[in-house]
């Protein structure tokens, strides 16, 4: 997990990426959110291309030149890109869309609105060969998102813009190996059968889901954006030096609500000194194996990389992670 350190040509990061986000994303989004109030379109800016400047200036790394196929970056890593930001949003009452910035539904009047928050990564594995390239072949594979961190209190004046990377070649993150080629051989060739004009949907791969942290992405990067809709201010919470080594970082933490009965089961089924460590202080392993499922999710610490040794992936018949020993290298 170690950055070729040679294609680490690009410095002043932090400078250029408040420079960038400005440029590319926030003042555009100002301008944006003027006219959307005007047009009643999206203000949305898409966070794809800029996603991979963004990608460039995280890791130091000169991009490959390419707009679509090929790799993104000249090191061969792969960029990914979404954005929760200004999704189009729905009226729950006769479900005609409903712009993020509106407090009603412009149809029905309607102020029981549906705030999406679900845009996600998407991979396209066709061939064999694209299943290599992206799980054998790719040293690194960045994901970049823009997001609300405070969705669910209802403030959208807050963004934030994180990093995350993926090694596939490295043991750590085999349960991401795992899931690209269960798509591809069940699910695409599944759904394609002897049909060569059939294009089955690529493989979703959603933010702070289940299989999103038990992939181990580790983030490398994360700011915040304050009053993004009138004098955006960012500040950077979270930057790896793009010359580190990654293998000490720590993957992100799971949380313990994403687990189902039958992980909870699993890990209630643990002897008393390897469950201890995963719950909460003052709470008891006896405790936590009679106690109803919500109950035992607020008896569990957030999941580390460890701690998920003892889960399998869901959705998936290939053979789980956790029966190989764990490394951290």
């Amino acid at each position: 997990m170690q950055p070729d350190i040679s294609k680490v040509t690009i410095g002043d990061n932090t400078n250029l990426i408040l420079e960038m986000l400005d440029d590319l994303l926030l003042r555009p989004r100002v301008q944006l959110i003027k006219w959307s109030r005007r047009t009643k379109q999206t203000p949305n800016v898409k966070i794809g291309y800029p996603g991979q400047h963004l990608a460039s200036l995280v890791t130091g790394v000169e991009g490959s030149r390419t707009g679509a196929r090929g790799h993104d970056l000249i090191d061969a890593s792969e960029v990914k890109s979404c954005s929760r930001i200004d999704q189009l949003d729905k009226c729950r009452q006769c479900h005609s869309a409903v712009a993020r910035l509106e407090q009603e539904c412009p149809n029905c009047g309607s102020d029981n609105i549906k705030r999406n928050n679900d845009s996600k990564w998407l991979f396209g594995i066709r061939s064999e060969q694209e299943l290599k390239l992206l799980t054998k072949d790719i040293d690194r594979i960045l994901l970049m998102i823009g997001d609300h961190p405070n969705f669910d209190g209802g403030d959208y004046s807050t963004l934030r813009f994180q990093a995350f990377e993926i090694w596939p070649r490295n043991p750590r993150f085999r349960n991401f190996v795992a899931l690209m080629e269960n798509y591809y051989r069940k699910i695409y060739l599944g759904h394609k059968g002897n049909d060569p004009a059939k294009n089955p949907a690529p493989k979703n791969f959603w933010p702070y889901s289940f299989q999103f942290y038990m992939c181990n992405p580790v983030k490398v990067f994360s700011c915040t954006v304050t009053d993004a809709e009138a004098n955006p201010r960012v500040s950077i919470d979270y930057f790896v030096d793009p010359k580190a080594d990654r293998s000490p970082l720590a993957a992100e933490l799971m949380p313990s609500a994403l687990l189902n009965a039958d992980e909870t089961s699993v890990l209630a089924a643990l002897p008393d000194a390897a469950l201890r460590p995963l719950l909460v202080a003052g709470a008891e392993p006896s405790v936590f194996r009679t106690a109803a499922l919500k109950t035992q999710k607020l008896m569990l610490n957030p999941l580390d990389e460890l701690a998920r040794k003892h889960l399998a992936l869901r959705d998936t018949d290939v053979p789980a992670a956790h029966s190989t020993p764990y490394s951290r290298i």
